[in-house]
């Protein structure tokens, strides 16, 4: 009877021994998993800030300060493709909508309000581009091949476009936008909806371009710089 009572005592206590070093090491691969997640989300690149968001409200008033100084890209995805939509064409099927053409007509009015003076367009070679450009701007866009095939040359192509003291605009593809992130080393995982306009600022000032931002159609109004009369910069900016 002891001997079976000592070894159920000794049982108990290597039971919990176990249970402790089960425990601790539980503990310490629960820690190493927080870890490395907080580890891989610091490491994570960066989403462009969306510019109707309150926050980001210093990053509109650089955007102003930065157009009228004319240091501004402003890539904007074409409008509504009349191939995967049910609603009426424009014209041919690889073009834009109907619907789509009133879209960025209003949008081109918005850029046409943030000022077109000391700005250069461009457009993609393909038709949903160029009948976007024709919708958006009263002058004719001269279009350019490398607004479409831009695998890996995006970034270094539209700064070779970049006219100092001109903003560049370019009408081009989602897949050219997401291409201009993976040139930045920015993070992909925003989907840009017809009409939407990445700003990067880019100035030899500057150094490197900044990304300052994206902008669906429909937030356009809903951005108010606070900047208003500038004397240091000889301008008014205005609401856009």
């Amino acid at each position: 009877m002891t001997l079976s009572l000592d070894l159920t005592g000794i049982n108990r206590t290597l039971l919990r021994r176990g249970l402790v070093r089960y425990k601790n090491a539980l503990v310490v691969i629960v820690a190493s998993v927080m870890a490395i997640a907080l580890t891989l989300t610091l490491l994570a690149p960066a989403a462009p800030p969306d510019l109707a968001q309150p926050s980001h409200a210093d990053h509109v008033v650089l955007l102003t300060d930065s157009w009228a100084k004319g240091d501004v890209i402003a890539v904007v995805r074409h409008g509504e493709r009349c191939d995967r939509s049910s609603a009426q064409c424009l014209g041919p099927a690889d073009g834009v909508t109907v619907r789509g053409e009133a879209a960025v007509q209003a949008l081109g009015a918005d850029f046409n309000q943030l000022g077109l003076k000391n700005a250069d367009i461009y457009s993609s070679l393909l038709t949903r581009a160029r009948q976007t450009a024709s919708a958006m701007f009263v002058h004719p866009v001269e279009a350019q091949d490398w607004l479409f095939n831009c695998r890996g040359t995006m970034l270094r192509d539209a700064l070779k476009h970049k006219v100092a003291g001109q903003n560049l605009i370019l009408v081009s593809h989602s897949e050219c936008m997401d291409q201009l992130l993976l040139d930045m080393h920015l993070s992909t995982s925003t989907t840009f909806g017809y009409g939407s306009t990445l700003f990067i600022r880019a100035s030899d000032a500057h150094g490197e371009p900044q990304m300052l931002g994206y902008i669906e159609p429909k937030d356009w109004a809903s951005i108010v710089p606070v900047m208003t009369a500038s004397s240091r910069h000889g301008f008014e900016a205005s609401q856009f």
